[in-house]
């Protein structure tokens, strides 16, 4: 297995719980939007403690981006990922993944399982083919939405929104059941694609 050391050029937190890190780019470092790799921390004790993160970037860009939920209360590799800095170092394994985009449908997500979706929609945006795609995206509440507003510019009114946990105008609330989706899908031949928990 190929292991690459990488430098974090940026982090920050996009949510109250998700980080957002860029990161450098290996040479010949290629992937597909949807597609993942094994992250692990450059530092003693957590080499080798490798978790599936996606990439959020575009294949084209000269740095990778990963939008990552955290869970401190785990003390695990998301909660060590809070305590890093510009210039620490990641490692990075071999690139996974069968999420690709196969044509215009609904995309539907839970939570962080909207990560692989991301590159996607971007994707699609470069090269001027957003279309009819749509995305619905379960939360427990607003200020869990990730990138809620560069979904909003992207999809418009294609972008829906329903929240387990607070009840917010403009907002659905509740769970995605069967009503919910015929409430707001009106084709359901066509593709779709599905990530994250969402019971």
């Amino acid at each position: 297995m190929t292991q690459h050391i990488v430098k974090i050029n940026s982090i920050k937190h996009i949510t109250p719980d998700v980080l957002q890190i860029v990161t450098e780019k290996p040479l010949n470092y290629n992937f597909l939007p949807g597609q993942a790799t094994e992250v692990a921390i450059n530092k003693k004790g957590w080499q080798e403690e490798k978790r599936p993160f996606t990439f959020t970037s575009l294949p084209i860009h000269d740095f990778l981006e990963f939008t990552i939920k955290t869970y401190p209360a785990h003390k695990g590799v998301t909660n060590e990922l809070l305590t890093l800095k510009k210039d620490d170092e990641l490692l990075l394994h071999d690139v996974f993944g069968a999420i690709a985009y196969t044509g215009e449908g609904v995309f539907i997500a839970g939570g962080a399982g909207v990560t692989p979706f991301i590159s996607i929609f971007r994707q699609l945006q470069s090269k001027n083919e957003i279309g009819d795609n749509q995305l619905i995206f379960a939360n427990k509440t607003k200020d869990d939405i990730i990138l809620a507003s560069e979904f909003e510019k992207l999809l418009g009114d294609n972008f829906i929104n329903i929240l387990a946990e607070e009840a917010a105008d403009g907002y659905a609330h509740g769970q995605i059941d069967k009503g919910f989706l015929k409430a707001n899908i009106t084709d359901f031949n066509q593709q779709f694609y599905l990530c994250g928990h969402l019971l």
